[in-house]
């Protein structure tokens, strides 16, 4: 039997990625990183367990085909819509901005001025995959930085396409005014019978295709619209990534465009897998290892700017100083992106040789420390804005300062559907509270409601001091960001150890950490939401009301130690079911003293 070189190669890929990628998990790292390590091991520039690379590198074609199709599933117009200025003008001033000076600092290097474009362009783009985990690992994607910097991946995702098509044009394979004209004419025709095309060809098709209940015909026609229409834009001369982004695009305004989604996942992961090995095959060891300062300074300069100018465009757009730090710092590396740009550059001839060599490495180096910098980012921001107190928190603690002062009151820190709810409720009992948030726009219309609202960050002890934490008996936090919400604890209980803390959390493995911290009670919701399931299943059964707040008792009793232990049960049930439950309804009535119903005898159920 012959040999076949690209099975060797794979299965020497897989080999060493397994571990690779097993060791990027335990250290918490992005496991991109694991892949990237791959190939710097099995290059050929290093062990050289990789006969084929040409083979490996088509393959990775087809990764990159699939991230774009992912990506192009995961967004949407209504999306993009909702996210409005966040992601035009954040992520237009970002892009512009960080093209322009790396452009600058790259003409003044003595690089051409299309080279000088293209570097601007290829440090100008995050990592989606990187901070999107790292983020949603971290329970941060709903936090005010972590909504800020999605949204300006989300542009930034958006400008990958227009970055393929011009750069033909900057490479300088498109000559002349009307080759200009004549390419943005193709790309707009070509974009345009796509789309429209796709709108009405695709939900139908897809509608035909579900109507036959087979699964895998589904997967095979997702991919094949995917793979088709990367296949189409190529044969225009346009890149593979247009028609696959495209026809995300397409998919994901159907109704189908969730489980088309989940579909292409699988494949999207192990092919974008390879591809950035592929990517890592591609850098010079030796020549890391003698350039490692010029790489390095290119590396560090990178990340400083795209933190600074994270922290602009967040300041731009009206979001706090601490706010601004950490999505500059959660910004702060380049994109896979930009290896797909670097990679198409490439065999266009505009980067090639040492230039490129120079820009692998230092775009490895930050992907690698990026996950360290999101860590760190808190304490970085906490560090930077001690030494001064910023115009949020002067506002705020003029504001509480003017206010009259409150006594055994309840503190709420942030004021989104939770804080609200709770608002509304301590109102109506004519409870005292007092309530923070960073969220200016919240702020301003709260108080058209007339609501005790104040400008902050309701995890800081100064603004916490200001609000009168030592004289409150309740402190309540409503906010999503699983890492303010436990400084805010840590800091609550230094300044009043008897004050009682309520939290929520969203996942299970939180709860232990945040009552160490010093919660007194934590709310997650995964619990919550389940109790509420029981309890109106059981209620359709006749169970009675008195029963099911029983069970729900038992449930939280310890910490919700019932619901995280594995094979434990509730206390049985079946005395407390009518035999006839299925077929009456039951309701808990309370006769008072002297009702004409006490002298009654109890009604008979009806059939």
């Amino acid at each position: 039997m012959s040999d076949i070189p690209i099975l060797r190669d794979l299965v020497v890929l897989v080999a060493v990625a397994i571990p690779a990628v097993m060791l990027a998990h335990r250290l918490r790292i992005p496991t991109l990183v694991g892949f990237l390590f791959t190939g710097i091991v099995i290059g050929p520039h290093a062990l050289g367990l990789v006969g084929d690379v040409h083979s490996v590198t088509e393959l990775a074609e087809i990764g990159s085909v699939l991230l774009l199709f992912a990506v192009g599933l995961e967004l949407s117009l209504s999306r993009i819509v909702k996210m409005g200025r966040y992601v035009f003008q954040g992520g237009t001033i970002q892009m512009v901005g960080t093209i322009a000076v790396v452009a600058v600092v790259a003409l003044l290097a003595g690089l051409p001025g299309n080279h000088a474009i293209l570097w601007g362009a290829l440090i100008a783009l995050s990592s989606t995959a990187i901070i999107l985990k790292i983020y949603a690992d971290r329970g941060e994607l709903d936090s005010p930085h972590g909504r800020v910097a999605v949204a300006i991946l989300l542009f930034q995702d958006l400008c990958v396409v227009p970055l393929m098509v011009l750069l033909p044009l900057l490479a300088g394979t498109e000559q002349g005014p009307m080759a200009v004209v004549r390419a943005v004419g193709v790309t707009a025709l070509v974009t345009g019978g796509l789309v429209l095309g796709g709108r009405f060809i695709v939900p139908k098709l897809l509608e035909r295709v579900t109507n036959l209940r087979n699964q895998e015909i589904f997967t095979l026609c997702v991919l094949a619209i995917g793979l088709g229409a990367a296949f189409l834009t190529s044969r225009f001369g346009l890149s593979l990534a247009l028609g696959a982004f495209l026809a995300g695009l397409i998919v994901s305004e159907s109704e189908y465009g969730l489980q088309a989604l989940s579909d292409v996942l699988p494949f999207r992961d192990t092919f974008s897998g390879i591809f950035f090995t592929s990517i890592g095959m591609l850098l010079d060891v030796r020549f890391f290892a003698s350039n490692a300062v010029l790489v390095l300074g290119v590396a560090m300069g990178a990340i400083v700017l795209k933190a600074v100018a994270g922290y602009a465009v967040v300041r731009f757009v009206r979001r706090s100083a601490r706010t601004g730090i950490i999505a500059g710092l959660g910004l702060a590396q380049v994109g896979e992106f930009s290896f797909v740009l670097a990679s198409v550059a490439g065999t266009l001839g505009l980067l090639a040789g040492a230039e490129y060599q120079v820009f692998l490495g230092a775009a490895i180096v930050s992907m690698i420390a990026a996950p360290f910098l999101v860590g760190a980012a808190p304490a970085i921001a906490e560090k930077l804005l001690e030494r001064r107190m910023s115009p949020t928190m002067e506002f705020a603690t003029r504001e509480v300062r003017a206010a009259r002062p409150l006594t055994d009151h309840v503190i709420i820190v942030g004021y989104g559907l939770n804080g609200r709810n709770l608002a509304r409720a301590l109102r109506s009992a004519g409870i005292p509270y007092a309530i923070m948030d960073s969220n200016g726009q919240k702020v301003r219309d709260a108080r058209l409601d007339r609501e005790p609202i104040f400008f902050g960050d309701g995890t800081r002890g100064e603004v916490l001091e200001r609000i009168g934490i030592r004289r409150a008996r309740m402190l309540v936090f409503a906010i999503a960001s699983h890492q303010d919400e436990k400084r805010g604890i840590v800091v609550a209980r230094h300044l009043n150890p008897k004050i009682h803390i309520v939290a929520r959390t969203r996942y299970v493995s939180d709860i232990e950490e945040l009552y160490t911290l010093g919660a007194n009670e934590v709310v997650p919701e995964e619990f919550e939401t389940s109790l509420e399931i029981f309890a109106r299943v059981l209620r359709k059964y006749g169970v009675t009301e008195g029963r099911i707040r029983e069970q729900a008792e038992e449930a939280r009793r310890d910490h919700y130690e019932l619901l995280r232990q594995r094979g434990t049960n509730f206390t049985r049930v079946d005395g407390f079911l009518a035999p006839s439950a299925m077929r009456m309804e039951m309701e808990t009535l309370t006769v008072r003293r002297g009702s004409p119903a006490t002298t009654r005898p109890a009604p008979r159920g009806r059939r």
